[in-house]
């Protein structure tokens, strides 16, 4: 018998895990997983910024666990020496109608206590990003990059050396509930525990369903697509260059992410996955997509984004038209200077009501607490989001 059980292996569940045990060191924790490794799925295929926290609204659950959360993650780096660079980011504003958006990113990056964050004219961007073009742009030196599959390995051996039991290779398959405990049937054997913590991800919304809740959400899959620069051409972004938002559109459109490794990758856009795990355009699951088609809510979310989801479906399957919003931010960007790239999929939590979640949310019944929705910057603010899961688990 486990006195927690934590379904899903990827960031936020081993930090959550990681702060169940610095708060209860005898926890009799459990961690399952349904790939044969951890990070498999969001956390091992974004784009490892380490966000300042310039983006959200001042109050809000992202603005606080990001400024918090940066300097956990830094400590636990140093502690564990994992590789990390507070590289700097610009923010680019290349017409005249992004620099009031511009001034309100400024305003809300102040508000939310990022230090050091400054506007910048021409003559100081291009110090900064020598091949970027705009008119103004934000300058968030506090921004930086770091490989999170790294840390959230380093979150898993912790979590082993002080006596947490990470089971792989363990999709949960059906969840029983009774006033006693909790069974979790997964494919490698059945588990008891006293609750359960659900960071499931992608699939969070039916492992809610299996348990005692009843999510008035559902998760939307979303796919970015990236290129990336070849190395002759590294030498046109030297960090992190980013488009100001279009506030229509409830992503960041395509920039430029200097890795930590070096590499250089350029995107991404944002496009309706056919399946939970679509990484590929050629992946589809029929059962997911149908779901999704067929959920009300998708159609009231998606009339209104008709024409700017159209432009983002052209631009994954036409390179050259993903090549000319590339140049908006690095003129001399070519075709020649891209080579296809990796891909992630964002699990989007959809309301009934048709309104996307802009927030982490979080629903707790009596024996499970269900994560529905967490992303970025939910990596760079794991540890004290896992503080706060911790937390509500314990009380």
């Amino acid at each position: 018998m486990y006195d927690i059980t934590i379904i899903g292996g990827g960031i936020v569940g081993l930090a959550t895990g990681l702060k169940l045990l610095d708060k209860k060191p005898d926890l009799k924790l459990l961690i399952v997983e349904k790939e044969d490794r951890l990070a498999a799925h969001q956390t091992g295929h974004n784009s490892g910024v380490i966000h300042s926290g310039i983006y959200y609204k001042p109050g809000s659950l992202k603005a606080t666990n990001c400024r918090n959360g940066v300097a956990s993650l830094l400590t636990f780096c140093d502690e564990h020496e994992i590789a990390y660079e507070l590289c700097g980011k610009v923010i680019v504003a290349t017409s005249e109608e992004e620099l009031p958006r511009l001034d309100d990113l400024f305003e809300r990056g102040k508000a939310n206590g990022v230090p050091d964050l400054e506007m910048i004219d021409q003559d100081r961007l291009a110090e900064i990003e020598p091949h970027a073009a705009g008119l103004r742009a934000l300058y968030s030196p506090a921004t930086g990059i770091i490989d999170f599959t790294a840390v959230t390995l380093a979150y898993g051996k912790e979590i082993e050396r002080r006596g947490g039991n990470i089971v792989l290779n363990s999709k949960v398959t059906n969840i029983i509930i009774t006033a006693e405990e909790c069974t979790i049937e997964t494919a490698s054997g059945d588990y008891q525990s006293l609750k359960i913590i659900n960071c499931a991800g992608l699939y969070c919304d039916k492992i809610a369903g299996l348990g005692d809740a009843e999510p008035d959400l559902k998760i939307v899959p979303f796919r970015g697509e990236y290129y990336e620069l070849r190395s002759e051409s590294y030498h046109l972004v030297k960090n992190l260059i980013y488009p100001v938002p279009d506030p229509r559109f409830p992503f960041l459109g395509v920039h430029y992410t200097r890795g930590i490794n070096g590499d250089v990758e350029a995107g991404p856009n944002a496009v309706l996955a056919f399946a939970r795990e679509g990484y590929k355009k050629s992946t589809i699951n029929i059962a997911e997509l149908f779901e999704t088609i067929t959920y009300p809510a998708f159609w009231k979310m998606a009339m209104p984004f008709m024409s700017l989801g159209m432009g983002e479906m052209y631009r994954s399957y036409w390179k050259p038209a993903f090549v000319r919003a590339l140049q908006r931010l690095i003129p001399e960007i070519t075709s020649a200077d891209l080579k296809p790239g990796g891909a992630g999929v964002r699990a989007q939590a959809l309301y009934k009501n048709g309104e996307l979640s802009d927030d982490f949310a979080i629903v707790q019944t009596d024996k499970m607490i269900n994560i529905l929705n967490a992303p970025s910057p939910a990596a760079t603010a794991s540890l004290e989001i896992g503080q706060s899961i911790a937390e509500l688990a314990l009380d």
